[in-house]
């Protein structure tokens, strides 16, 4: 009988040790694809379309004529792509553009390559998101046709977002060459527009408000003016005897902060500091 209850003491133990192994094991494999995830300098995509017939040939083939796409490459964030296929060696152009050796037996003959430019499927087979946001009600003409992922970014070098970083000057300019009416120059500029630039109001991918705008009331104004706020304000009305009420409550409630004969001049103004009209 003692034997019997020492055996299973001990096939009791036995499990309960394989069990915290199992535990701790499972622990640490999971904790190495954490780390495999976070610290891997590529992403692997999966081939896409391409023209029919080609096949790839190689990021050192694109150099030979698009060297002033390769110069700057291996810094962008693009240049971490690569194929599933790891037969293929180093395909970083033809992971966006397809397989490219019909392109070069033709010489660059134009159709024997994706080009982006021209569609920007190539760019929505990683950028899902974007696809979506696209086909909001208030966007950028991408999927008409009108507007292409290319003018605004360039995908050959850095994080492929024109005068990203500290350029942010450099930046609002993209938005500049076609918004030519709000470019200025201002005696009064919207500050959100120096310091932040064009996306501190607007997402120029889409969004269910007009002008593709973050916000659609005053919501859109006190994420940066949080010192308009005071004791009493709610978005119906301002506190009764503050500067922006009236015999009303507030003209809020006939509008939002750029309307209603308000802060209309949203982008600078010429003549008034407040951005009136």
């Amino acid at each position: 009988m003692c034997g019997t209850v020492g055996s299973y003491d001990f096939m009791r133990t036995s499990r309960r040790w394989s069990t915290n192994q199992l535990i701790f094991g499972g622990c640490v494999l999971w904790s190495l694809v954490l780390i495999s995830c976070v610290t891997v300098d590529r992403i692997v995509v999966q081939p896409g379309t391409g023209v029919p017939g080609a096949t790839y040939v190689g990021s050192k083939a694109c150099a030979q004529c698009h060297t002033d796409k390769t110069e700057h490459f291996a810094g962008s964030t693009h240049a971490r792509l690569r194929l599933a296929d790891a037969t293929v060696g180093d395909i970083g152009c033809e992971a966006c553009h397809g397989p490219g050796s019909l392109h070069v037996q033709s010489g660059g003959k134009a159709g024997t390559i994706i080009n982006p430019k021209n569609s920007p499927e190539a760019c929505f087979q990683c950028h899902l998101d974007k696809r979506g946001e696209f086909s909001l009600p208030h966007t950028h003409p991408v999927l008409a046709g009108k507007v292409t992922c290319i003018d605004c970014h360039d995908v050959h070098q850095g994080s492929s977002i024109r005068g990203g970083g500290a350029a942010m000057a450099a930046q609002t300019e993209t938005c500049l060459r076609c918004h030519t009416a709000q470019a200025g120059p201002f005696i009064y500029p919207h500050g959100a527009i120096r310091e932040e630039g064009c996306t501190a109001c607007h997402d120029p991918h889409g969004t269910v408000n007009d002008k593709m705008l973050l916000a659609r009331d005053a919501n859109l104004c006190l994420r940066c003016h949080l010192a308009e706020l005071t004791p009493g304000f709610n978005i119906g009305g301002y506190k009764s005897g503050g500067a922006h009420a009236n015999l009303i409550g507030s003209r809020l409630s006939e509008g939002t902060c750029w309307s209603a004969g308000c802060h209309e001049d949203v982008h600078g103004s010429n003549v008034n500091a407040s951005i009136r009209p």
